[in-house]
């Protein structure tokens, strides 16, 4: 998994005015759970771009003070209006505890069903993963090349390596479904047979 490094200044006051003078300095207040105490920080919120804007979904390296830490982002807040960020918590992760995170699917290989015109529909973009953090996938790999028209791809059918999907075994992930185009020339092909 990508880790991205954070550097943040630890916060003497907690607080709304703080916080208000905080995002004001072009700041957002952050608070890093896990520990043995909570520790309330301020992170610039142009260091957070690639942690927060992206598909992707990366650990942190966090820096205050000197002192450094490895996360995940656990929660965001944003303004409901200007959608900019308002608040981020990070878990503090540790080698022996297993983790939960949403990981991307990333689809691969090509499937028969639509090259023959059949239409793919992707019910899940993210798994809810079960790992420790060297275990941890950057995305959940799901191929497509055995997928006829009217065939699917659940949950159950993905094994993973050193983790756990958590997501119900029912679930299906993605399918390959007759299009209209489809339809219409097995329609037309039924009458021409009569």
């Amino acid at each position: 998994m990508k880790t991205i490094a954070i550097s943040g200044s630890p916060r003497e006051n907690v607080g709304k005015r703080d916080a208000k003078e905080l995002r004001y300095e072009g700041k957002v207040p952050a608070v890093l759970y896990g520990g043995k105490e909570q520790q309330h920080f301020a992170v610039v919120i142009s260091d957070l771009r690639d942690v927060i804007y992206t598909a992707e979904v990366n650990f942190v390296e966090l820096d205050v003070n000197g002192t450094k830490t490895k996360a995940i982002v656990k929660d965001t807040q944003f303004h409901p209006l200007t959608d900019i960020l308002m608040h981020i918590d990070f878990l503090q992760l540790f080698d022996e505890k297993e983790i939960v995170m949403e990981i991307p699917v990333k689809l691969t290989g090509t499937s028969p069903g639509v090259k023959m015109g059949g239409k793919m529909v992707q019910k899940l973009r993210k798994l809810r993963v079960k790992a420790l953090p060297n275990k941890m996938p950057q995305s959940v790999e799901v191929s497509i090349a055995k997928l006829e028209v009217g065939s699917l791809v659940r949950v159950r059918d993905i094994e993973g390596d050193g983790y756990v999907i958590t997501n119900t075994p029912e679930d299906t992930i993605v399918s390959v479904g007759m299009s209209r185009a489809l339809k219409q020339a097995e329609t037309e092909a039924a009458k021409g047979k009569k």
